[in-house]
């Protein structure tokens, strides 16, 4: 049972390594692209990854249904914040676009402009709602992994920024 718990745990943090690394040596992974285009290539990876947690998860999970209220509009209000980034961003501009050297168009519209770090926010709100099948320390590991992320990218060097221009 504590090997299990352990795996979780390890599931849960795996992609916060991938990104501290991509966020910090951007042209690194510009590089290992070969000439592919790296926000492609990192979202790949990512969902990748977001499996795994969500496998992780899933481990250690004890489901039932139906889930309570606070669950589904935590959830609905997480994704709903996560969908609009995506939309306002697009790829590029969520998978860390402007680290790779592409010029991302400021965007003010809601939810930009109104919560700080929205794309984060939603998801922390969506692992809050998982609370009702997930242990706390899980949710709370995965939360922590987007704080620290949250503060990386507080710190954001220019000088860091690959030199390619899409």
């Amino acid at each position: 049972m504590a090997m299990a718990a352990v795996a979780a745990g390890v599931g849960v943090l795996l992609p916060f390594p991938f990104y501290w690394a991509l966020w910090n040596h951007p042209q690194r992974w510009v590089d290992l692209c070969g000439g592919g285009d790296p926000c492609r290539r990192m979202a790949q990876v990512s969902h990748v990854l977001k499996a795994l947690q969500l496998l992780a998860l899933a481990s250690v999970a004890s489901f039932s249904w139906p889930p309570p209220l606070y669950s589904v509009l935590l959830l609905a209000v997480g994704q709903y914040l996560n969908f609009k980034v995506y939309q306002l961003l697009g790829e590029s501009g969520t998978y860390y676009g402007v680290r790779f050297g592409k010029k991302i168009p400021w965007v003010t519209e809601f939810p930009f402009g109104y919560i700080k770090d929205p794309q984060y926010v939603g998801s922390m709100l969506s692992l809050v709602a998982l609370l009702c099948w997930v242990p706390f320390q899980y949710v709370l590991l995965w939360c922590l992994g987007y704080i620290f992320m949250m503060w990386v990218e507080s710190k954001e060097d220019p000088a860091t920024r690959a030199k390619l221009l899409s």
